[in-house]
């Protein structure tokens, strides 16, 4: 009986507290009767909105805002009334001043830092801040006692009747310092509009500790803030700013880390730099340091980790992958892999998890990976992994599985070990990472066709282990952990052949096994091609672009405009409408590459021109720049080199129902060229494309034996690219 009567109290409450409205002790003189109405008006928004729920679902706290504002609102109004030392213009610039308090209210309640229960701390701090202005005093020091909400609305509603007390010019530059210091994101470009504050060098000091790498970029600027920066107090700032002002910035800043805890010097650094080699193998010393860190019971994450990571993914695919790649014509095995010497078998690891998007199957299996273990004084694959605290282990074990180098690497350790190995492989995924969120579980996804093809009996206890993971995800009432083993497990369990499953239809995505023709045209009914090439000093780009134009060159049923210099137009004159825009190689300086790239996106976007299938020629540290110019329109998407995470994420990010064509490793033109004619072929005569049906006649009539079936069996169909499937899954399963 007690919860019912406070319960009918409470509502009693709120329906006094909702039909209050302003009650006059006094008569209000006609000249103010505008202003208070105003007020009125306000309230009757803010009473609306409570009757709505709008104001908070907790009824204490909506009775407590609701009688700030209207009770309280209604006693400053009087107060102003009653106050006989205020003539009628200071009346009216007060009551104005709360007609702006509460609509301030209203445009910012429940909104990142406005809570509606500011409510009473706002009126009781305009009330002091009035009382103070009365008296020609600062009302400054009401502003820095309270939360930035009510900061921020009392000083944007005094600052349009109230801005020549004493304290505004203070209360703005305290209401900044408020906010930054509960935004350290906004710290740098805050500042560099007031860089003259008497709390800028406090707050440069947050601003490292929150981002390092913006206040790097904002010491290099030639402007005040810049300035006070490089003439900082602090020691870690000023290391910040001589490495930022330093020509050698970037090589330094991977160590920054180290550098600022003081177990490296700049000079330690200076001594490797100007040597790949050296310079790399510092790279990998600084990142098992700080994995280790990462780690229990330390659990620290380093400064710039992502920096390092970038740096030492450069060094490894520029100076010793894109060479052993560019010698694969080379028999001799010591001068093909000469730049491997004087590497451990730790650097060769980060050598070939790090150049994933680049490395060559055969610089792969005859090169990288055997001299890991010939490194090694005890070449156990466990040891290797604990060695590097099982950093990039799942990308590892996925690699040398898509290399068929999963057998020997789980052989290379006991077999308690290896199935250990194998499950740490399978759990765990549902813990998000900082970065490339899904990389992990893509690189198990990924895995599993090649482990199936090789070992079933491991695939079978990989099966298992995702079943087991689903159903304590389940049991954890985890939604990321079932939505990821459930896809899992339907990919799995898919892999079988001699199940017949439609993932399409159990993943909910849009078909994987072919692309309707009509999805493929545009509003003209043409299906629109376009295809990067690249001009290379090593004049590959311009051979692969001979190759292509043969295809077409002399060929009936195909015209060819080569008038522009940027670019090439390839029509067909027979059979369905199909038009191919190949901007041509070119080499030199500028990037005219570059150039001629985007002088064709730009004429195809004004004539309305949108490529449904784009194909990517050239090696692989192209395809970044391809990448960055997917239109969105793609729906088949030909890379030709590495699917790894990163690059199908990227595609699937511009065009999110695209079929990608990856292979295992860089892309060659004796497979590639027959893959775009069965393409046209269909296209031709208005047929849907049907990716099963088409790779079976691809490998039995062009690809059947010998040097081409090798090549061919490195591509990876739509319907088999399991990475691919898995994130477009997930994001539909997430409803991202």
């Amino acid at each position: 009986m007690r919860i019912h009567i406070h319960f009918i109290v409470i509502c009693l409450l709120a329906w006094q507290t909702g039909l209050a409205q302003t009650s006059y002790s006094i008569k209000v003189p006609m000249e103010r009767e505008l202003w208070h109405g105003n007020i009125d008006k306000q309230q009757k928004k803010i009473n609306q909105l409570n009757n709505q729920g709008k104001i908070s679902a907790d009824t204490t706290i909506s009775l407590h805002v609701m009688d700030a504002l209207t009770r309280g609102v209604d006693e400053l109004q009087n107060q102003i009334e009653l106050d006989s030392t205020l003539n009628s213009n200071s009346k009216i610039k007060y009551l104005r001043s709360i007609d702006f308090l509460l609509q301030g209210y209203l445009a910012n309640v429940n909104r990142r830092d406005f809570p509606a229960s500011l409510a009473p701390a706002l009126i009781k701090a305009f009330d002091e801040c009035m009382s103070l202005d009365k008296q020609r005093k600062s009302f400054a020091p009401v502003i820095d006692a309270n939360h930035y909400g009510v900061a921020k609305i009392l000083v944007d509603a005094l600052s349009k009747y109230l801005n020549d007390n004493p304290g505004m010019a203070g209360a703005r530059i305290m209401l900044m310092r408020k906010y930054l210091t509960m935004h350290p994101d906004q710290i740098m470009p805050e500042l560099v509009k007031n860089p003259n504050a008497y709390f800028a060098d406090s707050l440069i000091k947050v601003a490292l500790s929150y981002d390092v790498g913006r206040v790097y970029d904002y010491a290099q600027a030639n402007n005040a803030l810049g300035s006070r920066i490089r003439h900082h107090s602090d020691s870690a700032v000023q290391l910040v700013a001589r490495i930022a002002t330093s020509k050698s910035g970037q090589l330094y800043f991977p160590f920054l880390d180290n550098l600022m805890r003081n177990k490296i010097t700049l000079e330690a650094i200076d001594s490797v730099k100007g040597n790949d080699l050296s310079y790399f193998k510092l790279l990998v010393k600084t990142r098992i340091e700080y994995v280790q860190r990462s780690l229990p019971p330390y659990n620290d994450t380093a400064n710039q980790m992502q920096a390092l990571t970038e740096m030492m993914s450069r060094k490894a695919r520029e100076y010793f992958i894109r060479e052993i790649n560019a010698l694969h014509s080379v028999a001799n095995p010591n001068v093909r892999f000469r730049r491997l010497d004087g590497l451990t078998a730790q650097e060769l690891y980060y050598l070939a998890v790090l150049g994933e998007d680049e490395i060559y199957t055969s610089s792969y299996v005859n090169g990288v990976y055997p001299r890991i273990f010939q490194r090694m004084a005890n070449p156990r694959s466990d040891s290797l992994i604990m060695s590097v605290h099982g950093d990039y282990f799942r990308k590892f074990i996925k690699m040398a599985a898509g290399y068929n180098e999963l057998d020997d690497f789980l052989n290379r350790m006991d077999k308690q070990n290896a199935e250990t190995m194998m499950k740490a492989f399978v759990i765990g995924l549902e813990k998000p990472r900082k970065t490339n969120d899904l990389e992990d579980a893509v690189d198990v996804a990924d895995s599993y066709s090649s482990i199936m093809d090789k070992n079933k009996e491991l695939a079978a206890f990989i099966l298992n282990e995702v079943n087991v993971s689903y159903t304590k995800n389940v049991q954890e009432n985890n939604k990321r952990g079932q939505v990821i083993y459930n896809l899992l497990r339907i990919l799995f369990e898919s892999a079988d052949t001699t199940k017949k499953v439609d993932l399409s239809a159990l993943l909910g995505i849009p078909s994987i096994y072919g692309k309707d023709y009509n999805n493929l045209t545009d509003d003209s009914g043409r299906v629109v091609q376009q295809v990067f090439f690249y001009g290379d000093d090593d004049k590959d780009g311009q051979n692969s672009y001979i190759n292509f134009m043969a295809m077409f060159r002399g060929r009936p049923g195909w015209r060819i405009d080569e008038r522009r210099p940027e670019w090439v137009t390839i029509t067909s004159t027979k059979g369905k409408p199909v038009v191919i825009f190949a901007n041509k190689p070119l080499y030199g300086e500028d990037d005219p590459d570059d150039k001629a790239q985007n002088k064709l996106i730009e004429y195809l976007q004004e004539r309305n021109l949108t490529p449904s299938v784009v194909v990517h020629r050239g090696h692989s540290y192209h395809l970044q720049t391809t990448l960055r110019k997917l239109p969105a329109s793609a729906r088949i998407v030909v890379l030709g080199s590495c699917g790894g995470y990163n690059n199908l994420n990227e595609v699937l990010t511009a065009c999110p129902d695209a079929h990608i064509i990856s292979s295992k490793q860089v892309g060659t033109k004796t497979v590639n060229e027959p893959i775009i004619q069965a393409i046209n072929d269909r296209l031709l005569v208005g047929k849907n494309i049907d990716w099963i049906s088409m790779w079976r006649e691809l490998k039995t009539k062009k690809f059947a034996t010998g040097d081409a079936k090798e090549k061919f069996d490195d591509y990876i169909p739509p319907y088999k690219n399991l990475g691919a499937i898995f994130i477009k899954a997930y994001r539909k399963a997430m409803g991202e």
